[in-house]
């Protein structure tokens, strides 16, 4: 398990190579890269904040949660702060395990995690130079995120 917050882009393909290095027992690996949109040209960034070691342990957690949940072989959540421009990465969740519908159903809950409930705050900064309040969680997202609840 490897978990990151760092301002620095990232390489996903080399972070999902990673997760097989020296293995053979990995049958599956399922990727899944957040990129910020330019919400129809007017973004000029998206402006993500954090609290240290808090983001970190909160999502060691969640993950962990997974791990039980899926039999998971290896897991890497990067998620970035900072100022992202439209076009850049935002987080990645890779998930390996020995078949693809524990690899795909664990990406996609810790995904689903990383939308509603990680400890980050985002805001628009728009290119006209003003900057919106901080964002909340959609319905849709607070709909997918509640199915794993069941």
């Amino acid at each position: 398990m490897e978990i990151r917050v760092q301002r620095e882009n990232f390489d996903a393909a080399a972070e999902a190579r990673a997760l097989t290095k020296g293995r053979a027992d990995v049958g599956a690996v399922v990727t899944f890269v957040g990129l910020c949109r330019d919400e129809g040209g007017t973004l000029a960034a998206l402006e993500i904040e954090h609290y240290p070691g808090m983001a970190e342990d909160e999502i060691a957690r969640v993950v962990e949660q997974a791990r039980a949940r899926w039999p998971l072989l290896g897991v890497r959540v990067i998620h970035r702060y900072g100022g992202i421009a439209p076009g850049e990465q935002i987080v990645l969740v890779a998930t390996a395990s020995t078949h693809r519908g524990a690899a795909f159903a664990a990406a996609e809950f810790l995904m689903d995690y990383m939308k509603t409930r990680a400890p980050f705050w985002k805001r628009a900064r728009r290119l006209d130079g003003s900057v919106e309040g901080w964002v909340e969680a959609k319905d849709a997202d607070d709909a997918s995120a509640a199915r794993w609840e069941r």
